[in-house]
């Protein structure tokens, strides 16, 4: 059993207190030594499947219809190690990138010539279906969670989920507020990861909160010089979507 970082060590001290700033090297350190000890107890599976969600990445970026069957593997592996973790709405949300994956791979086959929807902002309307998804499914994940499951975390799991939900929804309307919505995601899935014993999933979480930094940059910059254009597969728009590797 992989020893989960206590949550106290995600919160410094205050560093007014006396010998505020060695308590925390302490606890930086301590925290250190539980990361790398879960590292080292890492089993199998879980190196597999961030194994072949990097090989996405890579691929994605590199604009290879490989990132299909690669990510499928990824994914479907983390739905059982999210599973055994107990993070429920994140097995769900992974059944949901299944058949996007698949989707997607057929429209990479059949229709790749095919011009993207534009990048655009989002408007008022979209953002009053985002705070639907949001906080519609935030309640409903929660409901779910605590009485049907022995999940421990009902709340964080529940508010991750419902956060990738709409983060997804705009992406898929290519809106460039998607990278925002996916990066709150992120930034509570981090955490929530390492408490959980699954170190390689939240380094891995890590990298794809830059990816998605980068993506809302370019996607930026794309609406600047051209607001008309669409971009291609290998601009990130399948890649820094892939809260499904958390």
């Amino acid at each position: 059993m992989k020893e989960a970082i206590p949550t106290s060590l995600i919160h410094a001290p205050d560093p007014g207190n006396a010998g505020g700033g060695k308590k925390i090297i302490m606890e930086i350190q301590q925290w250190a030594v539980l990361v790398w000890q879960q590292i080292k107890e890492t089993d199998i599976l879980q190196w597999l499947a961030v194994s072949f969600g990097v090989a996405e990445v890579l691929f994605a970026k590199a604009n290879k219809i490989w990132l299909y069957p690669t990510g499928l593997i990824a994914t479907i592996l983390s739905v059982i190690i999210l599973f055994e973790a107990g993070l429920y709405a994140e097995c769900l949300l992974n059944g949901y990138y299944i058949i996007m994956s698949i989707y997607g791979w057929w429209y990479w086959i059949t229709k790749k010539n095919k011009p993207l929807v534009a990048v655009t902002w989002c408007s008022k309307r979209d953002w009053i279906v985002v705070s639907a998804i949001t906080f519609g499914g935030f309640i409903f994940l929660v409901h779910l969670l605590k009485q049907y499951t022995n999940s421990t975390v009902p709340y964080m799991d529940a508010w991750i989920s419902a956060t990738a939900w709409a983060g997804m929804w705009l992406l898929a309307k290519r809106k460039i507020e998607n990278w925002i919505l996916l990066n709150i995601s992120n930034t509570f899935a981090i955490p929530l990861l390492f408490h959980k014993g699954l170190p390689l999933y939240a380094l891995l979480t890590i990298f794809l909160f830059v990816v998605a930094i980068t993506g809302y940059f370019k996607w930026k910059k794309i609406i600047k010089s051209d607001p008309s254009s669409g971009i291609s597969y290998s601009d990130g728009g399948t890649v820094a979507s892939n809260r499904k590797l958390i």
